[in-house]
């Protein structure tokens, strides 16, 4: 069964695998302990601690092993901020990073401190300019992920770092969804990782801070990982985190390569064999194994699962596929089409007949969920005794529903005429503006009305 979700969590690396069974025999003891066993654990820590630096860039003390890597993001945004407090309580993060700093700049403003998001174009991609105008004298730390998680955009850090440099910001870059392709972009001065990205075990996250960095570890600290990481490390996935990222940087220019023509054989086909279809993302500076595309009328749950029945294993960043009823916070900071989103992000050694094969399958999957959800399936109708304006009422019908009973309905009003949809889905804010966009007419703009939102459309052709 093809699984096409490598960038929520990445197979197991058989090199990982072995490294792993032997350590569960040699790495038992507690590192901390001077006799036999705890030395030998000692030396199987060190080593993946020296290999791992090297492969962040980083020196090995400037290095710890965290639990998780949602861990290294907390404990790093919260020791930063701790340890340059008399500078102020202002973070800067862009809108498009992962939950887990979302998560951490609303605990700041919660706590009475400011957050700023910087915002992306369409392509998810923040601009540097947007971290110069956004950095204050009370800015303790600024935020910023290598490679969107969900679009697979690659952001520019080396600038963004010169910029915070200049200011005396310290930058943390989240890496996780990069870090196993190569190194980050120099400049920053924290980093944070997590091993079941790159094919490493889960369980192992790790954060480097650059000496000279004011950080102070908050909560109960212990004498293990500079104090960072408190308890018993898990030396075993530990040691199998450090082998598996030194065997997957050794094979990363060749198959990230191969990875990358087959994600723009997506990145062209998929438009061509399924109609009205936005594929969202940086062309160009992106990661090799991922592509994300949206599929106007379909709802992104039963596309989902109607992928699954046909073997093929992928993720959503739809409102339709979440407990939370809104869309992915990266697609309507970017202001792209939410409804019928697919993320494919190919695992290492995919085949390039699985990805044939899941060309293969996209159009009739997307055919019948369509049909099933009523969508139209061809040009709007010329208008007869048509009216000037046409209200559409989809209060409390989730997307895609209010979209296709706009596509219904436009060819009921003139060239130029009016359709007003009421909603209350958050979606539609992004999926409305999305569609006119793709089927050429013009998106007037929204209003509160008594229940919902009127979403106003004005009919071009």
């Amino acid at each position: 069964m093809p699984y096409f979700d490598a960038a929520s969590a990445a197979p197991l690396h058989p090199v990982a695998r072995q490294a792993l069974l032997a350590a569960l025999d040699e790495g038992w003891a507690d590192p901390a302990r001077l006799y036999r066993e705890g030395r030998r654990a000692r030396l199987l820590l060190d080593a993946a601690r020296e290999a791992t630096a090297e492969a962040v860039g980083c020196r090995p003390d400037e290095l710890a092993f965290t639990p998780s890597g949602t861990r290294a993001l907390h404990d790093g945004i919260a020791g930063a901020l701790a340890g340059r407090r008399r500078t102020g309580r202002h973070l800067v993060v862009s809108a498009v990073e992962h939950s887990a700093v979302l998560h951490s700049g609303e605990a700041l403003e919660a706590d009475g401190g400011d957050l700023t998001r910087v915002p992306v174009d369409r392509a998810g991609r923040v601009d540097p300019a947007g971290y110069a105008a956004a950095l204050r004298p009370d800015t303790a730390l600024a935020a910023l992920q290598s490679a969107n998680h969900e679009v697979g955009t690659e952001q520019p850090v080396a600038e963004v770092a010169e910029v915070c440099r200049a200011a005396g910001v310290p930058l943390l870059v989240d890496a996780a969804q990069s870090l196993g392709w190569g190194p980050v972009d120099p400049g920053w001065s924290l980093l944070a990782a997590s091993a079941h990205k790159w094919g490493g075990p889960a369980g192992v996250g790790l954060l480097a801070v650059r000496k000279g960095v004011r950080f102070a570890a908050r909560g109960p600290v212990d004498e293990r990982e500079s104090g960072r990481a408190p308890g018993f490390p898990d030396l075993p996935a530990i040691v199998a985190a450090a082998a598996s990222l030194r065997a997957v940087r050794a094979e990363a220019a060749e198959e990230a390569a191969r990875l990358r023509a087959l994600v723009d054989r997506v990145r062209a086909r998929v438009p061509e064999l399924v109609p009205d279809v936005e594929v969202v993302g940086d062309p160009v500076r992106r990661l090799p194994h991922l592509v994300t595309f949206s599929c106007l009328y379909v709802d992104g749950e039963a596309l989902l699962h109607a992928l699954d029945r046909e073997g093929f294993s992928v993720s959503s960043g739809s409102s339709c596929t979440s407990s939370t009823l809104e869309p992915s916070h990266v697609l309507r900071a970017m202001g792209v089409l939410s409804e019928g989103n697919v993320r494919v992000s190919l695992p290492r050694g995919v085949s390039s007949e699985d990805v044939e094969e899941f060309l293969r399958v996209l159009p009739g999957v997307v055919r019948e969920v369509r049909e099933h959800l009523g969508a139209p399936t061809g040009a709007a109708p010329a208008p007869v005794g048509a009216e000037e304006d046409l209200v559409v009422d989809s209060l409390g019908k989730r997307c895609p529903i209010p979209v296709i009973e706009l596509a219904k309905v436009i060819g009921d009003v003139p060239v130029g005429g009016l359709v007003t949809v009421l909603s209350d889905d958050e979606a539609a804010r992004l999926d409305i503006p999305a569609w006119c966009g793709m089927r050429g007419h013009e998106y007037v703009g929204e209003s509160p009305a008594e229940r919902g939102v009127a979403y106003r459309v004005r009919r071009r052709s």
